[in-house]
């Protein structure tokens, strides 16, 4: 009887290997993986709060059978050509930031962020509430060939870390400024030049000197890059960027490929991680600000006259593009009708 027990146990032993075998490689079979590049250098904020924290989820609600991997900006496709990148299948999947293509459409500063736009609380409330993701998408797949969900969005940006202090409209003149997107059209008008960089030259640039300022992201998001330390004066606010969305970009093909269940996951991951990154971006900045007053940096805030100023600029260049951009009109409309809307309710909310 012992040894015909034994012969159970050990056919019960090698039946459940041989079917955990087969299961294991049936799994591995079938995962996907997906290359992911990103619009910036891996260990900033941007990288933790954007890249990492949605490979994670993927990974974490899909049961391990969706695997994005990102990659830094410039490892695998240049920071600048992420959806490029995506639609002509070198990564099945990126994150950038619209703006970057502003030389294809201006319309990408409206999905960005630019200059005389919403906030990052009525920016994350248009894009979900007020369908801004619904025109992202029908916009990316008409002119892009790309799929596109919001993942990421940050607070309003440092105005400029700088080399010499900007008050003043006066205080713009001659000024080398490291920029990109919309406002490097703009900022010539208040006499100023822009140098566009990729965040892993800026530094450099800054510390001698070939530029006298730079914008980059939010507080939070520049301490690691150390402006701070080669340029005393922090300039605030950043009108120039008063929110900041990135966005998630994937090749058609394989998004039709996915699973129904594996593209909720996509969805709700993306998702999660935009509300997180706001949470994360803005809390990291509240501290960061603490800490450039500590390190010895002089705040400057700047005049009314330059806010003012830079507001009526940021207008008429949206209103020029609207005029002649059909796509530009539909999403610059949605956003003043949305901006109307809420300001239109501020006096029921806490100033």
């Amino acid at each position: 009887m012992r040894n015909k027990n034994q012969r159970i146990i050990y056919v019960l032993f090698f039946s459940m290997l041989v079917f955990v075998l087969q299961t294991g490689y049936a799994d591995a079979a079938d995962i996907i993986k997906w290359k992911m590049p990103v619009g910036y250098t891996a260990g900033t904020t941007l990288w933790d709060f954007m890249a990492v924290n949605f490979s994670n989820h993927v990974k974490v609600l899909s049961g391990g059978r969706l695997v994005i991997e990102p990659f830094a900006g410039g490892t695998i496709v240049p920071a600048f050509k992420v959806t490029e990148s995506v639609r002509n299948r070198v990564a099945e999947a990126g994150n950038t930031w619209a703006p970057y293509e502003i030389g294809r459409d201006p319309t990408t500063v409206l999905f960005g962020g630019g200059p005389g736009g919403l906030n990052s609380e009525k920016m994350f409330h248009w894009y979900y509430e007020g369908k801004g993701e619904e025109l992202l998408a029908q916009w990316r797949l008409e002119t892009s060939g790309v799929v596109s969900f919001l993942l990421g969005l940050g607070p309003t940006e440092v105005a400029a870390h700088s080399h010499k202090p900007i008050r003043s409209l006066k205080d713009f003149k001659g000024l080398k400024m490291r920029t990109s997107g919309a406002w490097a059209e703009i900022i010539p008008k208040l006499g100023a030049s822009a140098i566009t960089l990729p965040v892993g030259e800026i530094f450099p640039a800054l510390e001698k000197k070939v530029i006298d300022a730079v914008e980059w992201a939010d507080p939070g998001s520049n301490l690691p890059l150390g402006f701070h330390q080669v340029a005393k004066y922090i300039i605030v606010p950043g009108v120039h960027q008063p929110s900041f969305p990135w966005e998630l970009v994937i090749n058609v093909d394989e998004w039709k490929k996915l699973p129904e269940d594996l593209k909720e996951v996509v969805r709700v991951s993306a998702r999660l991680t935009t509300y997180e990154s706001w949470v994360k971006f803005g809390y990291a900045s509240m501290n960061a600000m603490a800490t450039y007053e500590k390190s010895g940096n002089e705040i400057i805030v700047l005049s009314d006259e330059v806010v003012k100023t830079v507001q009526k600029l940021a207008d008429e260049w949206s209103e020029g593009h609207a005029a002649k951009n059909p796509w530009f009109k539909k999403v610059y409309e949605s956003q003043k009708a949305f901006r109307a809307a809420w300001d239109k309710a501020s006096y029921a909310r806490l100033k």
